[in-house]
């Protein structure tokens, strides 16, 4: 069964940092792009940053490059997205997704959702 389990989330005040994470299990981890997403409320929802298992290559949505960083520890089949400066309008429930290829993740069509993880940023 595969599962994605995001943690991390929580509230912060603006300028602020935050570390997601997103344990992923159930699929072979190195052949995978992980992605995060975001969406608010009454907002579509956004991609945010993917990372290739297997090359490392990366992607970044322009309203978060310079302040997001997403990394990848294949060793505990986890993801991370370390979020600095954080800003109000970044408030979203932060969803992980995961697919074969960066394609489907890039074209915000995964094939694995996780659950999502809440954060809220005051100003």
């Amino acid at each position: 069964e595969v599962q994605l389990v995001e943690s991390g989330g929580g509230l912060v005040q603006a300028g602020g940092s935050l570390r997601l994470s997103c344990a992923a299990s159930g699929f072979t981890f190195d052949d995978y792009a992980i992605g995060w997403f975001r969406q608010a409320p009454g907002k579509e929802r956004e991609g945010v940053s993917c990372i290739s298992s297997s090359d490392g290559s990366t992607y970044y949505a322009d309203s978060v490059k310079g302040r997001f960083t997403i990394s990848s520890d294949n060793a505990k089949n986890t993801v991370y997205l370390q979020m600095n400066s954080l800003k109000p309008e970044d408030t979203a429930v932060y969803y992980c997704a995961a697919d074969n290829g960066m394609g489907g993740v890039v074209a915000g069509a995964p094939d694995y959702w996780g659950q999502g993880t809440q954060v809220t940023v005051s100003s």
